[in-house]
């Protein structure tokens, strides 16, 4: 018993060791923005343009309220019209610095077993002057709502998480409205297309430069067929979400030139009811912050519809339920091999939920909705510059837990701020302060763990 208890105080101590913030680090902050900004900067143009550039990747690092272009303006004591124009017209495309994101992404987080993951987000917006903007649904308010919506491509690994491609939808009225969509400088070639034909483009296009063994992504890529069929014949390894009414057979009825009468069909949800409780299998996906992340999951070899006829290919449906007295479910669909085990394919998609994480700190910590703009380019600009501040505060925090693994992207952002906010800061009394607020919250988590009759584990690095 004393040896364990020992063991238990000389634990805890590393782990409050690890929150240990070293003050000249912290200095080195505004030296890696300059150097991370360059291989980007030259897409921008002339010297003005790459300052204004420079200045606005700042402004998103910054401590104010809203990342717009008149408050970063004038917190950089520069001209507001100069910088309105970089991000509302500008004359530089955005497409070659998401690739060098997307190449830097790959080299530094890159793995073989990483995940691209795709999911829509909203932007709601008042009037209909802003590129793309219809009443549609918001899933941030649950509702139908005036509103733009991008489609993202989020990269996840176990070296890190972050955004790196987007796509603006434009909807149908919109491209068919050419007075409308000149109005807001969209560009002659383009035409409508789904949020799955903008993600598969994304795949296509950055796949190559991202390590990944999955493509990951919520019912609305799911329960399109046509997309997952695509996602197959590209030799995609995916695992979807679809909703609990699709509907499935046995893998085993299908024959050559079977037809969809021939088979005996059921819905996932009414398969998850006919299940024994010895039929699920625990899951350990993680360990969370205050404990363990455990799910149940059972699946099934089966055929799904496809263009009212049997799909070309077997999938796994997979059902999932949380470790709660009163469980949720979730289903999908995944065309992986009989060499996946259940367990790889649960933990595949809890990845996905990642990319919440990304948007929550996009927009949170460096003003991704935050633009008020209404043109094509400027929404592409302003994104594309939120996405480059968040992966700099991803690499930032990397770097800063090589000497403190507790360190947080809140708390590196943080730093950050303060630092842009008052370059004389002293460092000493920075890294005091936030050594202390990563204290509590590791005593915290020691609390939280400590009911289980265990002690957490040590931070993984980027997460």
């Amino acid at each position: 018993m004393a040896r364990r208890i020992k063991g238990r105080l000389a634990r805890t101590r590393e782990l409050l060791a690890e929150c240990e913030v070293v003050a000249e680090e912290l200095s080195q902050c505004m030296r890696q923005l300059k150097e991370f900004m360059e291989p980007f900067s030259g897409y921008f143009g002339r010297r003005e343009m790459r300052d204004h550039g420079e200045d606005f990747v700042r402004g998103l690092l910054s401590d104010l309220d809203r990342k717009s272009v008149e408050p970063i303006a004038e917190r950089s004591g520069k001209d507001r019209r100069g910088l309105q124009r970089f991000i509302g017209q500008g004359g530089w495309d955005h497409r070659p610095v998401t690739e060098e994101l997307c190449r830097q992404v790959g080299l530094e987080i890159g793995r073989p077993d990483g995940f691209l993951v795709l999911d829509p987000t909203s932007f709601v917006k008042k009037g209909d002057d802003s590129v793309g903007v219809t009443r549609q649904w918001c899933g941030r308010l649950g509702n139908l709502a005036n509103s733009q919506k991008g489609v993202f491509l989020g990269y996840v690994s176990d070296r890190g998480r972050t955004l790196v491609d987007t796509r603006l939808y434009l909807p149908e009225q919109w491209v068919l409205d050419r007075a409308r969509a000149d109005g807001c400088n969209v560009p002659k070639g383009i035409r409508h297309q789904t949020a799955c034909e903008l993600g598969m483009e994304m795949v296509r296009e950055r796949g190559r430069l991202l390590p990944h063994g999955w493509v990951l992504g919520d019912d609305e890529f799911g329960r399109n067929a046509d997309f997952r069929v695509d996602l197959h014949q590209d030799k995609e390894r995916y695992i979807l979400d679809v909703p609990a009414r699709t509907r499935i057979c046995d893998a085993g009825q299908v024959r050559e030139g079977s037809r969809v009468g021939d088979l005996d069909w059921t819905k996932a949800w009414e398969w998850k009811d006919s299940l024994r409780e010895d039929e699920w299998t625990r899951v350990l996906v993680r360990d969370g912050e205050k404990s363990p992340v455990v799910y149940h999951a059972a699946r099934r070899r089966v055929r799904a519809f496809w263009r009212h006829r049997v799909a070309p290919m077997d999938e796994w449906m997979v059902v999932v339920r949380t470790d709660a007295a009163t469980p949720e479910y979730s289903y999908h669909l995944s065309n992986a091999g009989e060499d996946a085990t259940l367990e790889d394919m649960v933990r595949a998609n809890r990845a996905r939920y990642w990319i919440e994480d990304c948007f929550e700190r996009a927009k949170g910590q460096v003003g991704l909705a935050d633009y008020e703009t209404r043109s094509w380019d400027g929404w592409h600009h302003h994104v594309t510059l939120s996405m480059l501040a968040l992966w700099f505060l991803v690499r930032e925090q990397r770097r800063l837990q090589n000497k403190t693994p507790a360190i947080t992207l809140q708390q590196s952002k943080h730093a950050i701020s303060e630092i842009l906010r008052d370059p004389m800061v002293d460092p000493d009394e920075l890294a005091r302060r936030i050594t202390q607020r990563l204290r509590r919250n590791e005593q915290s988590r020691l609390a939280h763990w400590s009911r289980l009759r265990l002690l957490p584990p040590s931070r993984v690095r980027g997460q």
